[in-house]
């Protein structure tokens, strides 16, 4: 059977209009994605398996090519509430976008506007839901909450390992009131770079300044701290999703180093209404300057002398720091992974992610004393990007 056609944005609005008027939907998944066929299905299983009649899925697609349109059309008729809309419909192109953070955030943004719900959750498109999850966070939304954080465990990609059982390590839910944003800003900021942490009132969205975070492939972030969240901000202990974590192919990118050195710092360090102090509790406002960071960027095959080409010749000044960064971005990879490895087991075991990344680096140590019967680039885990949507950049997991 044919999927359903998606719905052009610009067909959108007035239906929007009469849905709100007569829903009672609660609830909104939204879905920004692109070219994730094999994973959207598990996704939407998790999600379909537990929804209510207060649940809806709203998905903009910025223009995908593979079989994300048919996986869909297949859940469409398990589950009336989902709604799918095109962005290559709306600008009659059907040629492949290219990702980027700009494509991720501007869907991201319109999932909310065509949304009904009360509340949004930000969902990723390769994640899942744990079971009692969507039961969980309606309970929350009965609060009124402007916003609601939803802790998460991480896995492998292929799903088949613990990296962390917790990202958020909680005992107990924690409620913060708005005089508190300072406290949830230096609690909460690093793990919000995972997008599908944020529920948010639908409203307060919509209220907010959004022009200035597209691009930045943070969107939520610009949206949840450009000032203090009125009302009160509910952080729940309970890990209610489950990361896919995993691909070395995006994390050996210029794109990386990029997000991380820059995109990152630059937004944190935007927000006018925290002090320095709780913004170095977030990340350096330069984080590129010091050489143990761009030592372990070293280590997972994320900086060389491309990267130091690209952002760090113009930007250091004394001939000193050109030269010790120069040295690490030349310096022999598998001494690097080395010594990050050792760093790990004698370190107090930082989150696994961090001992997974250094596995999969290019210069993982270890691989030299290894006889491979197969590319060490094609384990299931690494069929999942670094974000676990390298393709829309929409999800960060450090």
């Amino acid at each position: 059977m044919p999927s359903p056609p998606a719905t052009s944005l610009a067909d959108a609005n007035g239906r929007n209009q009469l849905l709100k008027k007569n829903s009672k939907i609660k609830l909104s998944f939204c879905i920004p994605t692109l070219n994730r066929g094999p994973f959207l299905g598990t996704t939407l299983e998790s999600i379909v398996s537990q929804a209510t009649d207060e649940v809806e899925i709203v998905i903009v697609d910025g223009g995908s090519t593979d079989s994300t349109q048919e996986v869909i059309g297949q859940f469409q008729q398990r589950f009336a509430s989902l709604r799918y809309f095109r962005e290559d419909v709306e600008r009659g192109d059907f040629s492949p976008q290219t990702p980027s953070s700009v494509g991720f955030d501007r869907d991201c943004d319109r999932a909310v506007e065509l949304a009904v719900g009360e509340y949004c959750w930000l969902f990723t498109d390769d994640d899942l839901l744990r079971p009692g999850a969507v039961q969980t966070v309606l309970e929350a939304t009965r609060q009124q909450c402007g916003l609601i954080v939803v802790n998460a465990e991480v896995r492998s990609g292929d799903l088949s390992k613990v990296l962390e059982p917790a990202r958020l390590h909680l005992t107990a839910d924690r409620a913060y009131k708005s005089t508190e944003s300072q406290c949830l800003f230096t609690d909460v900021c690093n793990y919000l770079s995972f997008v599908g942490s944020v529920v948010i009132k639908r409203e307060l969205w919509i209220a907010r300044q959004k022009e200035q975070y597209i691009g930045t492939g943070f969107i939520h972030v610009g949206m949840v701290f450009q000032s203090p969240v009125p009302g009160k901000t509910l952080v729940i202990a309970q890990p209610l999703v489950t990361i896919r974590y995993g691909d070395a192919l995006y994390m050996r990118s210029s794109r990386y180093f990029e997000i991380w050195m820059f995109a990152w710092p630059n937004l944190i360090w935007s927000f006018p209404h925290y002090s320095d102090l709780a913004k170095r509790q977030v990340c350096p406002k330069e984080p590129w300057r010091h050489n143990r960071t761009l030592l372990l960027f070293r280590a997972i095959g994320a900086f060389s002398s491309t990267e130091y080409s690209n952002f760090l010749a113009k930007r250091l000044n004394s001939r000193w720091d050109k030269f010790a960064a120069r040295l690490i971005a030349s310096f022999p990879g598998s001494i690097a992974n080395l010594i990050g490895v050792a760093y790990y087991y004698l370190s107090g075991r930082p989150p696994g992610q961090f001992l997974l990344d250094l596995v999969k680096s290019p210069f993982y140590f270890a691989r030299a004393f290894n006889r491979p019967t197969t590319s060490p680039e094609k384990s299931p885990s690494e069929l999942v990007p670094i974000s676990g949507n390298a393709s829309r950049e929409s999800k960060r997991v450090r």
